[in-house]
This record gives C-alpha cells, sequence and structure tokens, in this order.
C-alpha cells in the first residue's frame, strides 16, 4: 500500500475521531438534549463530508493529479475506520464506565421526543405506545449495541465513500 494512502487515511482518521470526541465532549458538558438534535446530526454529516472531501483532494495532490478508484476509497476508508473507532470507543467508556446514568436519561429523552413526534404525525396511540415499549426494551448504549452501531456505521460510511472515489477518481490518459 502506498504510504501517502495509509499516512493520510490515519491522519484524517484520527483528526475526525478527535473532532467526534471533542462534539460528544462539548454536547455532554452543555446541553444533553443536543444528542436529540437533527441539526447536530446534519452538521456532523457536513463536517465530516468536508473532511473526507479535503482528505482524498489532499491525496490526489500528493500522488501528483492521479489517484485510482481504489486507491481513493482505501484512503477514506482507512480514515472513516479509525475515526469511528475512535468515537465508538469513547462513547462506550462515556455511557458505561464514566457515567452510566447517562444511558437513562437519555433514553427517557428518546422516549418523550419520539411521543411528541409521533403525536406531531398523528399516529395512534397503539403505535406511540409500542414505540415507546420497544425504547424502553432496547438499551442503544450498551457496549453490543455500540459495537454494533460501528459496523452499521462502517457501512453506510462506505457508500458515501465509494461516491467520493468515484467523482475524485482519475480517468486514464487515453481518456483525458
Amino acid at each position: 500500500m502506498n504510504e501517502i494512502i495509509k499516512k493520510n487515511g490515519i491522519n484524517y482518521g484520527i483528526i475526525t475521531g478527535v473532532i467526534s470526541i471533542l462534539i460528544t465532549t462539548i454536547i455532554y458538558s452543555t446541553n444533553l438534549e443536543l444528542f436529540m438534535s437533527g441539526w447536530i446530526t446534519f452538521l456532523k454529516v457536513l463536517i465530516f463530508g468536508a473532511i473526507s472531501v479535503i482528505l482524498i483532494s489532499k491525496t490526489k495532490k500528493e500522488l501528483k493529479g492521479i489517484i485510482s478508484f481504489k486507491d481513493a476509497f482505501t484512503t477514506y476508508f482507512i480514515s472513516i475506520l479509525i475515526g469511528l473507532a475512535l468515537a465508538i470507543i469513547f462513547e462506550i467508556i462515556l455511557f458505561n464506565f464514566i457515567d452510566p446514568s447517562l444511558k437513562d436519561t437519555l433514553k427517557e429523552m428518546s422516549i418523550k421526543f419520539t411521543a411528541e413526534l409521533l403525536q406531531k404525525f398523528g399516529a395512534p396511540s397503539s403505535e406511540i405506545n409500542k414505540a415507546i415499549e420497544q425504547i424502553q426494551k432496547n438499551d442503544q448504549f450498551s457496549i453490543g449495541q455500540q459495537i454494533q452501531g460501528f459496523f452499521v456505521y462502517v457501512v453506510i460510511a462506505s457508500i458515501f465513500g465509494l461516491i467520493l472515489a468515484a467523482i475524485f477518481k482519475s480517468k486514464p490518459s487515453y481518456q483525458q
């Protein structure tokens, strides 16, 4: 594997992980309701999307303007694996060891948020109760659920990475 691809993937993975940890820490220390915010999720997607574009652009530039689909995706994939792993490890530690009561607080907030949202959309009481019961049964912050979530995030992020790699790949010289 090319050293530039490996170096950039690792460096940007660490950057992404640290930014994610900082966002989680800021939310934890300022306003727990932001854990439920769609705007925060959207903002994080924008930030990490921008970082990914910068990563692949920088790697392509360092490879003298020529990057294959495989190299673009590999750089991105290394980055997301490291970034997501750091973020998930931090969240496992936060939710299960530093402040286990946070899980219950967020579960209650999630129940309230879900009930209000379903009521706004006119869902029947039976559906609302079913959704609340499902949230109560599920410990979404357990170590197992966090690890499962890691793999789901990797799959979703990989789809985005495939699109980015297709956009940034260099065309063979005979097509230019």
